[in-house]
């Protein structure tokens, strides 16, 4: 809803407002979380890295494969992606990602976590 259509004629009013309060329906939910867990740790993507023009051809996997990442942009919070591993997809390694998503102003965790992910320890 918050995409495409927002700003085109005629459609600000029915597709805008309806954006914002979900908007603001998400960040309340994500207020509530945090008040109970320091960080929400989740996959970065759906799938392993695809190669570079696979999906140029459908853009709703395009946009698929970025859906991990949506809410912590639309909800104003702090995320980071740190490597996490990696998956053989037909004879090829693939990175995957860990992304960390923390209260607002609370970068202070993603790097915690991520450093100790990593094994680097924590200052």
């Amino acid at each position: 809803m918050l995409g495409a259509y927002v700003l085109s004629s005629g459609y600000y009013d029915a597709y805008y407002n309806k954006a914002s309060a979900v908007r603001e329906l998400l960040r309340s939910d994500f207020s509530k979380a945090f008040e109970k867990v320091d960080a929400i740790i989740m996959p970065t993507a759906p799938a392993p890295a695809f190669r570079i023009g696979e999906k140029m051809s459908d853009p709703v996997a395009m946009y698929l494969e970025d859906i991990f990442t949506v809410t912590a942009n639309l909800v104003g919070v702090p995320a980071m992606s740190i490597p996490a591993g990696i998956k053989e997809v037909e004879g090829k390694k693939l990175p995957i990602g860990l992304q960390i998503i923390a209260a607002h102003g609370r970068e202070d965790i993603l790097f915690a976590l991520g450093k100790r992910f990593l094994g680097e320890g924590v200052e």
